[in-house]
């Protein structure tokens, strides 16, 4: 096992490494940042991830969800990143849930950290309910056009910080998704792993009118 992360090994050290096989994670959302989570994460040696999602790929996801190919329309998003998963390695457990958050919220599974790769406002506002409740970490991220957000939430509140609205999206350049996801990725690893991680701060990126890559950070308000 040593041998197949060894570049993380030589990051982190062994003990680092075998301890992230005791830890598990929750991704809900199976879709672009689920699919990008789903390939930066279940090849580190996290034991177990559970992958969230009821629904189906269809042909405009595959652009920008790097999980699915032409031929997936039809299939579930979850239980195709789960067998991604398990293919790619070996020492990860990946299980999928073909349900909404709110039907795996009742199932009671206890994971170290929640992962969100959702699209909408509302079901946000469900995973920080439920975090609060279950005393879970979790980590928000949402993409739209050119920019997106990304928040290690702990004690602040998404549900007191967002207005929670149903919003249509407007359309998303493929490539915002994966950084997005690369950075919730990223957050998610180095708490898993012991590191030290900035939470409840928000961090906001985008490119502006003359192509300029800004990113800009918030400090969310805890209890």
């Amino acid at each position: 096992m040593l041998q197949y992360f060894h570049r993380q090994v030589q990051l982190w050290g062994e003990e680092v490494q075998t301890s992230l096989q005791e830890k598990k994670i929750a991704i809900i959302g199976a879709g672009g940042l689920g699919s990008s989570l789903a390939f930066a994460l279940g090849a580190s040696g996290i034991g177990e991830i559970h992958m969230i999602d009821f629904d189906e790929v269809s042909l405009h996801n595959i652009h920008r969800q790097i999980a699915f190919k032409v031929g997936d329309e039809g299939k579930n998003k979850a239980q195709i990143n789960a067998a991604h998963i398990m293919q790619r390695s070996p020492y990860v457990k990946a299980i999928a849930h073909e349900c909404d958050f709110d039907t795996w919220a009742q199932k009671n599974i206890e994971v170290d950290l929640i992962i969100d790769a959702t699209d909408n406002l509302p079901t946000r506002g469900d995973i920080n309910t439920y975090a609060k409740k279950s005393n879970t970490p979790w980590v928000y991220g949402s993409v739209e056009a050119f920019h997106g957000q990304v928040c290690f939430i702990d004690k602040s509140s998404f549900n007191d910080a967002f207005k929670i609205i149903k919003k249509t999206p407007a359309g998303i350049a493929a490539p915002i998704v994966m950084h997005i996801a690369s950075l919730q990725a990223n957050l998610a690893l180095r708490f898993l792993a012991g590191l030290k991680v900035k939470k409840d701060m928000l961090y906001y990126l985008f490119f502006n009118e003359d192509g300029e890559l800004i990113s800009q950070k918030f400090g969310l308000p805890t209890a």
